[in-house]
């Protein structure tokens, strides 16, 4: 074992992950700690302080938020010892004959990961980020905060109003008090937030979950995710179709299945596209 990762916010199912517990197993075997935090943002969650070693992003999602720039980013904390256990990690903890026999975690110390990711990989791989793509970016982290409350707001507020509506029979979304993963919200994600990305299951199945994406007006039919605008998806019949109905219902993907992407517009807006797609 080399590492342990998990999403703090997971996509599509609203899962939050215990941070603390995993950080402790993680670190009980000498292994870092990764945590994909693209759903919740550091606005919303900020993984470090309960033990992540290194957080990555899609920058692509709510960071930049229009969904018009591919990007990601990945921070190291510096907190993990590289060289703790003698062979398990060589690429930092023994020499690289690439540069001439330099030890990253002994020259660079906290720093190790970083430099390492900007020496080799982005060497190797050449991962640099779009001139325009990074300006729409850095715009983009200029009203992330602000942007995040009313995702996360007009979220709560669908996500309620579809938990009493009569062709649901489900809503998995942390923000609502009655979900299994509440307690966690409250405890890792600022505000007790379900973040603005949450699944709902339909009494109607595969054919009412199509149905639903075809009838929208406001929300657009799109497999993306932390765009301004609402998004609505079913799975079962676009990015799972592939996989058996087993496997769909594995991954969270099963044929009632809709995910929801709740964006800025009039959470009254949304609720009535909503109810008027749900309408028999």
């Amino acid at each position: 074992v080399k590492g342990l990762w998990c999403e703090s916010l997971a996509n599509p199912g609203g899962v939050i992950s215990d941070l603390e517990a995993l950080a402790d197993c993680a670190h009980a075997v000498d292994v870092p700690f990764f945590v994909d935090n693209t759903l919740a943002t550091p606005y919303l969650c900020r993984p470090m302080e309960w033990g992540a070693d290194v957080v990555v992003h899609s920058t692509t999602k709510f960071i930049s938020g229009q969904g018009s720039a591919m990007g990601g980013a990945v921070v190291d904390s510096g907190k993990f010892n590289w060289s703790a256990v003698k062979g398990k990690f060589p690429s930092l903890s023994e020499p690289d004959l690439g540069y001439h026999g330099l030890v990253f975690h002994e020259s660079f110390g906290k720093l190790a990961y970083t430099i390492y990711g900007h020496a080799v990989c982005l060497r190797d791989l050449g991962a640099t980020m779009a001139p325009m793509n990074a300006f729409l970016t850095l715009n983009g982290c200029e009203t992330m905060g602000v942007r995040m409350d009313r995702h996360c707001s007009n979220a709560r507020a669908v996500a309620s109003h579809l938990a009493a509506h009569p062709a649901v029979t489900s809503v998995q979304m942390a923000a609502l008090e009655d979900d299994p993963y509440h307690a966690l919200a409250l405890k890792y994600i600022r505000g007790g937030h379900g973040g603005a990305v949450f699944t709902i299951k339909l009494a109607g199945g595969y054919e009412a979950g199509q149905a639903a994406v075809s009838r929208v007006n406001l929300l657009s039919h799109l497999a993306n995710v932390g765009d301004t605008r609402s998004l609505i998806l079913h799975p079962a019949s676009t990015t799972h179709r592939q996989l058996s109905t087993e496997q769909r219902d594995a991954c969270g993907a099963g044929d009632d299945v809709i995910r929801l992407s709740i964006g800025l517009e009039s959470a009254e807006d949304l609720i009535a596209d909503l109810d008027y797609a749900l309408a028999k």
